[in-house]
């Protein structure tokens, strides 16, 4: 038992008063006095839109978040993401993005963290500016940031803006499905059916969250569970004949909002 109690001046000596109501410590029990030193109460991480983590993640978490604090000097926030804070141990890295206004080298922390806990990095350096102009424009750092775990508490107000080409380039990333079906893992398949209706909801102007993209893709897809897809386990010829007509509609209506844009001198 321990208890904090202020020295108090007293006539001919001082003295440290407790409650009488204690376990322990009773009168004619030789105690040690030493001063107290006030430590740093640590603040738990803050989780945004994830109902439970695995003890384990939660204290690699932690020893991520001290990591950068002994790397860098200033910084507003770090924030984990990615398939790491999916239930299980199936994720190959973590996702960590860390907002400051300072040049990180990231490259060197990545080699550091893997030599300190054997987990691959994916670390991305971003000022304040930079990421609310990509929740602004982008539908993958929407994504990305629907579900993490932070170091601190943040907020962003944010105002949605299309930019028709770069919606241009990060679909066309998920091509490689159309032309590389048999190649692909089932995780990677995944990624880039996750892209595409990312993209297709962030020009519906619907929320984009990962469950959210879940949803539709059991929708669009009709199947009943995104595993099938992780797992490589759907239907090749089904599969391919809806992903094509999605990709084939999200194309079209971007590359007329480019040329419509085009014609009005936007930029």
């Amino acid at each position: 038992m321990e208890i904090i109690s202020k020295i108090s001046k007293g006539s001919k000596m001082d003295q440290i008063y407790i409650p009488r109501n204690r376990y322990g410590m009773q009168i004619g029990s030789y105690v040690v006095i030493r001063p107290f030193i006030e430590q740093k109460i640590k603040k738990k991480p803050y989780l945004y839109n994830i109902s439970s983590i695995e003890p384990i993640k939660m204290k690699i978490i932690e020893e991520l978040f001290d990591f950068v604090d002994r790397k860098i000097n200033k910084y507003d926030n770090i924030i984990i993401t990615g398939s790491f804070l999916d239930k299980g141990f199936t994720f190959n890295d973590i996702d960590i993005i860390v907002i400051s206004d300072e040049n990180v080298n990231t490259a060197n922390m990545k080699k550091e963290v893997e030599k300190l806990l054997g987990i691959k990095a994916d670390i991305l350096s971003l000022d304040n500016r930079s990421l609310i102009a990509g929740l602004s424009t982008d539908p993958l750092y929407q994504t990305m940031l629907s579900k993490c775990v932070a170091k601190r508490r943040f907020i962003y107000k944010i105002q949605k803006k299309i930019n028709y080409k770069l919606l241009d380039l990060h679909l066309l990333k998920s091509e490689i499905v159309i032309d590389n079906f048999d190649t692909l893992t089932g995780r990677e398949k995944y990624y880039y059916t996750r892209n595409m209706i990312a993209i297709y909801l962030f020009l519906h102007f619907k929320k984009i969250t990962r469950e959210l993209i879940d949803n539709e893709i059991k929708r669009m897809f009709n199947i009943d569970d995104i595993s099938l897809i992780k797992e490589n386990l759907v239907n090749k010829k089904r599969f391919l004949y809806k992903y094509k007509n999605i990709y084939g509609c999200i194309f079209k209506r971007i590359m007329k909002r480019i040329r419509e844009n085009a014609s009005n001198g936007s930029k």
